[in-house]
């Protein structure tokens, strides 16, 4: 994680943050998001794809495709926090505005598959965050736990499940 601070006073928006990376030479096989103003690269691997789609497959009976979206831009709540969920359903009447982003106060459903790298984010500042915005489920794949935690109804008391789960490939 990197946390790049602007020249000459000029103040930071998600925007610019995002402008910036767009020109960076991220490495091939990286996401990136901005989190509480961070710059953060992670390295996606096969475990993590794979629970990733597995996710999406779950929600396809569900939800049909175009309102499931992954590693999409969606700004909410706090200092500039900006994600790329791993997994989003959008509510029925969704719709992105005029330059192509989605609001999250339209999310029904958010996922994160952890790693080493993202579990510290996917646990603290993007939990709260997503709290804060309304989202009313948001499912945390632990692939080194071997679970899954489901958090719901959002407020400052959050109601949370944790369940094995076969289906997670744990980490090695």
């Amino acid at each position: 994680m990197m946390t790049i601070e602007p020249a000459g006073g000029c103040p930071l928006s998600l925007d610019l943050l995002f402008d910036w990376l767009e020109r960076m030479p991220v490495p091939e096989g990286y996401k990136s998001e901005v989190v509480g103003g961070a710059v953060c690269l992670w390295p996606q691997r096969d475990r993590h794809w794979h629970n990733t789609i597995a996710t999406i497959e779950q929600l396809t009976g569900a939800y049909p495709r175009k309102r499931l979206k992954s590693d999409v831009r969606i700004d909410f709540p706090g200092h500039l926090n900006g994600f790329a969920s791993d997994v989003v359903a959008m509510a029925e009447d969704a719709a992105a505005d005029d330059e192509g982003r989605w609001c999250c106060r339209d999310i029904d459903f958010v996922a994160e598959v952890t790693s080493r790298e993202t579990a510290r984010n996917d646990y603290g500042p993007k939990k709260d965050a997503y709290a804060l915005a309304g989202v009313p489920v948001y499912l945390v794949v632990d692939p080194h736990l071997g679970q899954c935690h489901l958090l719901s109804t959002p407020s400052a008391v959050r109601t949370v499940s944790t369940r094995p789960s076969p289906s997670v490939i744990r980490s090695t």
